[in-house]
């Protein structure tokens, strides 16, 4: 492998352990918040869980990032630099501001940028653009929707219980936390394996776009060590400023979030965890009174999810323009093609 193919898979991991460091707060925060585990053991449980999910719910969702998007004759390596870039910079300015936002929209919204200034929009495949972006802006929708209905359900099937039920649902946020964490490695983890099986093709390495076991391990085990360490500026976003969560709260959130997250996983849709666990969230509070849910806090992250595609296409164009425009750069990226 050349130095430049090297270096685009680390840049690939990095953002892949970034994607676990900013979406562990989607995982843990309502069994942190509710009580439900210590914050250690919660992190550690979603990672080893979150390292699975791929192997067991298989790469559906990396083929859709890796091959249905763009022509593969519009994808370089200054293309692929310029995405993961891209979407690496919105991810740390978002952590450091505490907003929970999608690195699915991020990832997707630098390659658009770059392909777009590298072969023009022409190149862009507009049936798989149009099965993400469908994925992405119905699954919030789909999750709120089912955090209403499963929380309305369990208030009425838990009527007459006694407030010992809470020990029920503290104790089986465990068993739901694992389900979110293997939908959440089973998802987002592939848009690396992704990327990196692209990078692969695209230097003459593989000759389809067949996502290699090694591919695998390698971007479970970076979204694993992001999740372990864990975004604690975005954990207390999501566990505290919607509302006060309760074990029950955090029971039916974890359901409802990874039924909708591993269901796209399977069917190949790459959603947004932040987006599906943040509007479960809102679903759950909003079923027992719609005033508990802070909704200036909902306004403010949804105002950045609508931001991050045009914003990461922007700089994605952009960096890739700065990296052909630094001569030997280009003729790096240039000769690795």
């Amino acid at each position: 492998m050349s130095a430049v193919l090297i270096i685009l898979i680390a840049l690939a991991l990095a953002f892949d352990f970034l994607n676990g460091f900013h979406d562990s707060s989607n995982i843990v925060a309502t069994m942190i918040s509710s009580r439900a585990l210590a914050p250690r053991v919660a992190l550690t449980m979603t990672a080893i869980a979150e390292f699975l999910g791929p192997f067991l719910f298989g790469v559906a969702v990396a083929k859709t990032i890796g091959d249905e998007v763009v022509a593969a004759e519009a994808i370089n390596m200054a293309v692929l630099y310029a995405a993961l870039m891209a979407a690496i910079i919105w991810n740390l300015f978002t952590w450091f501001f505490g907003i929970p936002s999608s690195s699915s929209h991020a990832l997707i919204g630098g390659i658009v940028g770059a392909v777009g200034v590298h072969a023009g929009l022409g190149t862009i495949r507009l049936d798989g653009l149009e099965k993400i972006l469908i994925a992405l802006f119905t699954s919030p929708l789909i999750g709120l929707a089912a955090g209403w209905l499963l929380t309305k359900a369990i208030f009425a099937l838990a009527a007459a219980a006694t407030p010992k039920i809470n020990l029920f649902f503290k104790r089986f946020q465990i068993l739901t936390g694992i389900a979110l964490a293997l939908s959440h490695g089973a998802n987002d983890g592939q848009k690396t394996m992704g990327i990196i099986t692209l990078s692969l093709v695209t230097g003459g390495f593989l000759q389809s776009f067949a996502v290699p076991t090694w591919v695998i391990a390698l971007s479970a085990g970076a979204i694993a060590c992001g999740t372990a360490f864990g975004g604690w500026r975005l954990i207390r976003t999501l566990g505290a400023k919607f509302y006060r969560i309760r074990p029950v709260d955090g029971f039916a959130a974890q359901v409802s979030s990874a039924a909708v997250i591993l269901g796209a996983a399977l069917l190949g849709g790459p959603v947004s965890t932040t987006q599906v666990v943040s509007s479960a969230i809102m679903g759950v509070g909003a079923a027992e009174r719609v005033s508990k849910v802070r909704w200036g806090v909902a306004g403010s992250i949804a105002t950045a999810w609508l931001l991050t595609i045009p914003a990461t296409a922007a700089l994605g164009a952009l960096l890739y323009l700065g990296l052909m425009a630094i001569a030997p750069v280009r003729q790096a990226l240039l000769a690795a093609y």
